[in-house]
């Protein structure tokens, strides 16, 4: 079990001269991660705070020690000044892994604007994209980056009509006191999975390891310290870390982790600093005679109490909620105890929304699919906590799938977690409601569902069981297909996120949902 806890800043000013031979440098690299529209602090439980903390499926389980406000872009700030300040201004490089400027309402009201902003007024270096940040569409995408004044790459994803990685910014080369950083941008290769496709048309997705191997020759030529800046998870970092000893450090994302000690594989560092903006991680690279002779990693918690909110963006923020405020702040309802959104595992959140969707269209199953965004709910609940929970547009949907199909979706969900090839893993568990069953991580592929039911009877693999979803599940997302294949395909008019608020409206009163312990998980 990982503890969250505070580590504050340490160490003293730098300079950015060349160093003597045989000298020890010390650049300093700050990260951020999968920030997915977090701009604004939240409250932390001591079970969990946000989708991935407090989910016992995960490889590390991570919870939070105290009860508490932390992160947004106002702490941010003060915590990247003090430590430029602290290194030297010039001695530090502020990046970004991905799943940055969406998933938030604000940032859906401006179309990531309202994030890009703050980061553009923060002064970060570069960004790779991840599997969000095409939820504007790609053109969208491209506009930010512009308005950002910084690179966003992806040496992964290339640009059909080019033939190049997408906005031809595969690599950043900075030269800090003689030495030469290259760092190669990598996004998640599966996410034309897990996004709407229809906003990825011109884009080819190739896992990373390809990819290295093609770019790696050209960096080694251009630098001297080669950092990989990643949007593919702990587990592939790993794999890329073991494959590929020339790389020096990977600073990670998608997976939310907080690898607090860095991790060495062969001569490989990785990283990574959490979620929702809610840490900041600093890298502390030793270089002597320009090569890597150290490295020093620590996460600094962005407690609210620890710091002072930084003036400039504070106003920064309020001005761009300003237009949105009522909106954004309105009392929808209340929760009368934690709602957690999880992950791998049976998710509260998607439990209770799937009871409400089975109730108002008379349906057998609510399938919705497991996301690893979000904060926990508790006390009002607004459209701006309430949209950080269900961001996109996709509506409700009903079908109608066969007993067989039913089964065949529960199965890809299994092999979505578990596929054998760790870069074919997608998604979270498959979120529903009304069926439950046993999944068995110790039986092979395919095998691995029984004592399937539905409504507390025996699955029955002819007969016709009504499905309530949303839109986007019946395009592949996650590798359902089954959904796509039902029968008796009814598309609402109203979107999941308007429908939930509304219940939630209607209700007042907000509880966890009476039914968790559906899924029964074997592991492996």
């Amino acid at each position: 079990m990982m503890i969250l806890s505070v580590i504050t800043s340490c160490g003293s000013g730098t300079t950015i001269t060349s160093p003597k031979t045989g000298e020890t440098q010390s650049i300093f690299i700050l990260h951020t991660n999968d920030i997915h529209g977090n701009y604004m602090p939240f409250k932390t439980t001591l079970g969990s705070a946000t989708s991935q903390t407090g989910d016992p499926e995960r490889d590390t389980l991570i919870t939070f020690e105290r009860e508490a406000e932390i992160g947004g872009f106002a702490v941010l700030a003060t915590a990247v000044k003090e430590l430029r300040n602290a290194k030297g201004d010039g001695n530090v490089l502020l990046l970004d892994a991905g799943d940055t400027f969406s998933d938030d309402l604000l940032g859906n009201l401006t179309e990531g604007e309202a994030v890009i902003t703050m980061m553009k007024q923060l002064g970060y270096d570069y960004l790779s994209l991840g599997n969000h940040d095409f939820d504007y569409g790609r053109e969208r995408t491209e506009e930010l980056m512009k308005i950002a004044g910084f690179p966003f790459g992806a040496a992964n994803i290339t640009d059909i009509r080019t033939g190049k990685s997408i906005f031809n910014n595969p690599y950043l080369i900075r030269e800090i006191g003689g030495t030469r950083i290259g760092i190669l941008s990598l996004a998640y290769h599966n996410t034309n999975l897990t996004g709407n496709i229809d906003n990825m048309g011109d884009l080819k997705f190739r896992r990373g390891n390809e990819v290295i191997r093609e770019y790696l020759p050209e960096l080694k030529e251009k630098a001297d310290i080669i950092v990989l800046l990643s949007h593919q998870g702990t587990a592939i970092d790993r794999l890329t870390a073991e494959e590929f000893s020339d790389i020096d450090l990977i600073i990670g994302g998608h997976s939310h982790d907080l690898i607090s000690k860095p991790e060495k594989i062969n001569n490989t560092y990785i990283v990574q600093a959490l979620s929702d903006a809610a840490a900041l991680g600093e890298v502390e690279l030793q270089i002597r005679n320009n090569q890597l002779a150290g490295v020093k990693a620590q996460h600094h918690l962005l407690w609210v109490s620890d710091y002072k909110k930084d003036p400039e963006m504070e106003s920064l923020i309020e001005n761009l909620r300003a237009p949105h405020k009522d909106y954004l702040e309105e009392k929808i309802a209340t929760a009368t105890e934690v709602i957690d959104r999880q992950y791998k595992s049976e998710s509260p959140f998607e439990k209770l929304v799937g009871n409400l969707l089975r109730e108002e269209y008379d349906a057998n199953i609510s399938f919705l699919p497991g996301v690893g965004y979000g904060v926990s709910l508790l006390g009002e609940i607004t459209p701006e906590n309430l949209y950080r929970l269900f961001p996109h547009p996709p509506k409700v949907a009903t079908l109608i799938l066969t007993g067989e199909q039913v089964k065949a979706t529960l199965e890809q969900t299994a092999t979505n977690q578990r596929p054998g090839d760790k870069y074919e893993v997608v998604g979270g568990l498959l979120q529903s409601s009304g069926v439950s069953y046993s999944l068995d991580y110790t039986k092979p592929a395919g095998s691995r569902i029984s004592n399937v039911k539905v409504n507390r009877e025996e699955l029955e693999l002819k007969k016709d069981y009504k499905i309530v979803t949303h839109t986007g599940m019946l395009k592949g997302l996650h590798r359902y297909n089954e959904l796509g294949n039902g029968k008796n395909t009814e598309k609402m008019e109203i979107q999941l996120n308007e429908f939930t608020l509304e219940k939630f409206r209607a209700l007042g009163r907000i509880t966890s949902p009476k039914n968790m312990g559906e899924v029964k998980i074997i592991k492996d």
